[in-house]
């Protein structure tokens, strides 16, 4: 059995300094950095206008500040299961805008925004908390709902790929990284809360599924062994 979002919630509740590294985004991905930009970057490209973000899966705000970098001022709302992080992200994203801060402890499951109400949206190591296809169809297209037109997702996260050698290949590099990032016991423990945690989707079925919920456009900005960015516009 997986881990309950209450789980979830609780060892996020207790490790809020880790996802507070604005220059190292999140140390247990890779290129978690690099992607950070380019999503603040290609969401600044696509969506130049925008006025709104909403970051699903918040964390400590370090995409939301990511962003403002190259859009300031935008209202923004914080989505995240976790109250110590939303208070960190809240107290980091308020400083860095003029825009209105608004925060809110929930499942993204749960989430009913109304209809064109944001103009970006990041979710970053947060969709593979996601089980069944009907979460996964559901979420894609709640977001693609309250989305305004010519308004963006964009996502970066840990994907499975769909042939068991490429698979075992990719899980094979990243056990490297881990334990060349720090040691054995490191990659251990993070296989094993991905293990307990996480149920990620590939690369490819997350792009048919921002087709089928209707995204026109869907491009890949960045993919390195088992972690993705990506997003697409309405």
């Amino acid at each position: 059995m997986k881990s309950t979002a209450e789980q979830i919630r609780e060892r996020f509740d207790k490790d809020v300094e880790r996802f507070s590294n604005l220059e190292t985004g999140q140390t247990s991905t890779i290129d978690a950095a690099l992607a950070m930009n380019l999503i603040g970057q290609a969401a600044a490209a696509t969506t130049p206008l925008a006025t709104h973000l909403l970051d699903i899966g918040c964390g400590a705000g370090n995409y939301s500040l990511t962003l403002l970098k190259s859009l300031p001022d935008l209202n923004v709302t914080l989505v995240d299961l976790s109250a110590p992080m939303l208070d960190r992200a809240l107290a980091r994203v308020s400083r860095a805008t003029k825009g209105t801060v608004t925060t809110l402890q929930a499942d993204m499951r749960d989430l009913r925004l109304g209809p064109g109400t944001v103009d970006i949206i990041v979710a970053a190591s947060t969709l593979h908390h996601l089980r069944t296809d009907a979460e996964w169809y559901a979420v894609f297209m709640q977001c693609f709902s309250c989305l305004n037109p010519g308004g963006s997702f964009w996502i970066f996260d840990l994907v499975e790929h769909d042939a068991p050698a490429i698979q075992k290949l990719m899980w094979q590099k990243y056990g490297d990284y881990l334990t060349d990032f720090r040691d054995d016991a490191y990659r251990e423990t993070v296989f094993a809360y991905v293990g307990e945690e996480d149920t990620p989707r590939s690369l490819l079925y997350q792009v048919d599924m921002m087709r089928k919920v209707g995204f026109r456009t869907v491009d890949i900005v960045h993919k390195n062994c088992c972690f993705a960015a990506f997003g697409g516009s309405k």
